[in-house]
């Protein structure tokens, strides 16, 4: 057996005594025309009926007795049936992705039960247009977002002809832990709480970077402060069911904008999403005067590699998404001022400044959902808007193709909504997910991001679309 880190072990008892924490991948499988009515069942199938080992980190049951102090720890599963993990599920006859996305929120919602490693793999047929998806679920301690997305890849293969292909649940080898980073909600203070062995130099920094962070606020020119938020219907507490929705644009028209403004993808992302918000409030009676905040994950280059490990600082930002602004041009230039402060200030001070810094915020956010009784007028931060990369090529599957590839997020109280966008091949995708009862609409969200793009392609001269 293997001990569990503080923080995940109280995910697994929240996960338990609250809400489920599920993660999880969705990708929209076009099949083979050769094969195409037999290919479900044929994958199914070979599935089940392929040897494999099963990598270490899919073998994992988090565990606790007696024998174990009370303490979660890891055990692992020796003789683990896929059997147990694999799924198929068929949609009624007609269906369409309106159909697909319900099921999967529906299944984003259920619990994994603790007895065995806590993921599932769904095969999903019954489109009316022949096309398959999978969907991947796992409870947030097993793997995180940005990992989960590289097993996908690794699974994959740019090779249409490519069969019988091992599946992402294969033994492979491990890079080291420093190759990547977790970005959730308990990141900054899983890496606090890392940072605390770390050496005297990158704690001495903290005290002198909240120094500097406050000095910014009051000149104007940082993030918000730990209550700087307004209190909208995504800071509630979270409820049992899950609505899930996503969609994807070509990355053209994101990198049009970009070039004509000198941003990022990311900021042009987060104020799409943020002109898509403000659209959805405004028509829910729930707009706030004040702009909604994001958590937005950051990794910069550091100034000294040799200093920071792999030679990237990974910290957050809380970022204003200009939702009180209706002039698209402006929100995006907001977002952008925020962002390449925030990257300046993870260069500077590294994780334990930035994070120490967002500690706060998060604390203020849960804290204010779980409260009995109280003021709801600020919050620390509203929802995460977060990125990850998908593989940069078209991408098969046992001769299907990857048509689209899609991150499903998790919820927590505090954070009923949480936005993800995922790149992939020639598209970039945004996907939703939140607390159906605050968000029944979910749906819509689609053609409100699709608008919000189309109004920032026209403010800043951007060519529109053809077709």
């Amino acid at each position: 057996m293997n001990g569990m880190r503080l923080l995940d072990a109280a995910m697994i008892t929240g996960d338990a005594l609250l809400h489920p924490i599920n993660i999880g991948a969705v990708m929209i499988l076009a099949p083979p025309r050769t094969s195409a009515e037999r290919f479900a069942d044929q994958l199914y199938h070979q599935a089940l009926a392929q040897p494999v080992v099963v990598d270490r980190l899919f073998r994992r049951v988090p565990h606790r007795s007696p024998g174990t102090g009370g303490l979660w720890v890891w055990r692992e599963e020796r003789d683990l049936d896929v059997r147990r993990h694999l799924v198929r599920r068929t949609l009624p006859n007609g269906s369409g992705s309106a159909e697909l996305w319900q099921l999967i929120g529906t299944l984003h919602a259920q619990r994994l039960d603790r007895s065995r490693p806590m993921w599932t793999a769904f095969l999903i047929d019954g489109l009316a247009d022949g096309r398959l998806a999978f969907y991947l679920k796992a409870q947030h301690v097993m793997v995180d977002g940005v990992a989960g997305m590289r097993l996908i890849g690794s699974a994959l293969s740019t090779d249409p002809d490519r069969r019988a292909m091992p599946p992402f649940y294969a033994e492979r080898d491990h890079p080291p832990a420093t190759a990547g980073a977790r970005w959730d909600l308990l990141a900054p203070l899983r890496r606090l709480a890392g940072l605390a062995g770390s050496g005297i130099t990158a704690l001495a920094r903290i005290p002198e970077s909240q120094a500097c962070a406050a000095l910014a606020m009051v000149t104007g020119r940082a993030t918000v402060p730990a209550v700087g938020a307004p209190f909208t219907p995504f800071n509630r507490r979270l409820g049992p069911n899950r609505g899930v929705i996503a969609a994807s644009w070509a990355k053209s028209r994101i990198r049009a904008v970009q070039e004509i403004t000198g941003t990022t993808a990311h900021d042009v992302a987060t104020a799409v999403v943020g002109g898509a918000l403000r659209d959805w409030l405004s028509d829910h009676g729930d707009l706030p005067r004040r702009s909604l905040v994001a958590f937005c994950p950051i990794s910069v280059r550091a100034h000294n590699p040799a200093n920071d490990g792999a030679g990237n600082r990974f910290g957050a930002w809380l970022c204003p998404m200009g939702t009180d602004l209706a002039d698209p041009l402006a929100r995006l230039r907001r977002v952008h001022r925020s962002m390449v402060g925030g990257k300046r200030y993870v260069a500077r001070y590294g994780s334990a400044g930035s994070l120490s810094l967002a500690a706060p915020s998060i604390a203020s956010t849960i804290g204010q959902a779980l409260a009995p009784a109280g003021p709801r007028i600020s919050t620390g931060y509203n929802l995460p808007v977060s990125s990850v990369p998908g593989p940069g090529a078209e991408m098969y599957w046992n001769g299907a193709h990857v048509e689209e590839i899609y991150p499903v997020s998790a919820v927590f109280d505090g954070q009923t909504l949480n936005v993800t966008v995922c790149s992939y091949a020639d598209r970039i995708g945004i996907g939703y997910v939140a607390d159906s009862d605050v968000m029944p609409d979910i749906a819509t969200m689609v053609s409100r991001t699709g608008r919000a793009l189309r109004e920032l392609e026209s403010a800043v001269g951007a060519e529109p679309p053809r077709g």
